[in-house]
């Protein structure tokens, strides 16, 4: 009888052991050293679980061919995440056998090339405070590719009395990674500590920072400064709301979208400050916007070795839009979609979701102090839930305005399906 028991339990050891090595597939790939194009040796690559908290699951080093091999269990979500002169660089783990190579750069405090095509300010009323979302679009054009990092990768300045809620950044690859505010000398300075990596392309590296600001005698003097030369800095606030520009701060209206008013100031340099005041109260119109034409003007232009955008002679917006006056610049139809829509909420949320966070943990900053508090899981499926459903209402939205090819629509959309109905499951 025993020997019996012996032969099922070794049977069924058996059997529980090949469906692990079954599920077990194996991830490959090369890690290259694109600054000076050779393999990138001795790195570290880690395959992270998204859905356990970015917990690490295998770990390996690359041979002197920058060679990788990792084992990847079961049939969660992965990332793979490889380690460079301190630097990290993120792919989703390849499926079906594909090769998971992996670019990475040399690092340097600070790198020619690196500016800021646009800061865009967006400002609305809520609660007797003055609620503002700024975002930075910061190239990389750098010859050899290099990437910027440091403890001060990127720093700015808000004002003093600016109250910090919530921060992120989105790499040229597209996959946004956690991110650290740190306090940088004067009250309201503050640097980022995250890489700058050479553009892929048309995309660059973008950071958004979301504050706010005593309100309560319905006016506030903004006295922005960048510490990168910058092309253009837009502000956008709802028609309701008054702006006035001080002596010496050049500011030109630009009637893009009837729904919001836009002013830019071009040209901004580093040491001076740009001076502007706000009065009343209002909210973005979101349900109005508009999307961009498929190739919109860029930034104000481009310059410093970025590429220059394609004019289109057609706006394909729902209901056609408004035209531009002729010499007027359309310095936002490139990022308007970008800046109003669902993208900046997924930007932030996945950030909170993906990268580098004990699984229940949310940090919450503010004013430079940080606190942690646990969130449900109910509470986080409701949140990634509204996440899918702001980036598939702005993928359609896309396809609407024609700047998404039809096999990318088809492929995003199947991927954003497939999520939206495991975490449907969940609920």
């Amino acid at each position: 009888m025993k020997s019996i028991q012996y032969v099922f339990r070794t049977v069924a050891l058996s059997l529980v052991l090949t469906g692990a090595v079954a599920h077990a597939v194996q991830v490959t790939g090369t890690v290259t050293n694109k600054t000076t194009g050779k393999p990138a040796a001795g790195d570290t690559v880690v395959l992270v679980d998204v859905q356990a908290g970015m917990g690490e699951v295998a770990k390996a080093t690359t041979d002197a061919r920058g060679h990788y091999a990792l084992t990847k269990p079961g049939s969660s979500n992965y990332l793979v995440r490889v380690t460079h002169q301190g630097a990290t660089y993120f792919i989703g783990a390849p499926e079906g056998g594909a090769s998971g190579d992996i670019p990475v750069y040399d690092v340097a405090a600070k790198v020619p090339g690196v500016f800021a095509e646009a800061d865009v300010l967006e400002l609305e009323t809520a609660n007797g405070q003055l609620r503002v979302t700024e975002r930075y679009f910061v190239h990389n054009t750098s010859t050899p590719q290099t990437t910027q990092w440091s403890a001060r990768s990127f720093e700015i300045v808000v004002p003093e009395e600016a109250v910090v809620e919530g921060v992120a950044a989105q790499r040229p690859s597209g996959l946004p990674t956690s991110i650290k505010l740190d306090p940088d000398g004067p009250k309201g300075h503050y640097a980022f500590n995250f890489p700058i990596q050479p553009d892929d392309g048309e995309k660059s590296t973008l950071f958004q920072l979301t504050y706010d600001v005593p309100y309560s005698s319905g006016k506030f003097t903004f006295k922005t400064q960048v510490s990168l030369p910058t092309q253009s800095v837009g502000v956008l606030l709802p028609k309701s709301m008054t702006f006035t520009a001080s002596a010496g701060a050049v500011f030109q209206s630009v009637p893009e979208d009837p729904s919001i008013q836009t002013f830019v100031a071009k040209n901004a340099v580093p040491g001076k400050a740009l001076e502007f005041t706000v009065s009343g109260t209002g909210s973005i119109p979101r349900e109005q916007q508009g999307a961009p034409a498929a190739q919109g003007g860029a930034m104000g232009g481009q310059d410093s070795g970025a590429q220059p955008q394609e004019a289109s002679g057609a706006d394909n917006r729902p209901g056609g839009g408004i035209g531009n006056p002729i010499n007027t610049p359309d310095p936002l139809t490139k990022y308007k979609w970008w800046i109003l829509g669902g993208l900046a909420i997924l930007l932030a949320a996945a950030a909170a979701f993906l990268l580098r966070k004990p699984e229940g943990v949310v940090t919450a900053q503010g004013g430079g102090a940080t606190a942690e508090t646990f969130a449900s899981p109910a509470a986080r499926g409701s949140a990634l839930l509204n996440v899918l459903k702001e980036e598939m209402f702005a993928l359609e939205s896309e396809k609407i305005a024609g700047t998404v090819a039809p096999e990318e629509y088809a492929e995003v959309k199947a991927a954003l399906e497939t999520v939206l109905k495991r975490a449907l499951k969940r609920q």
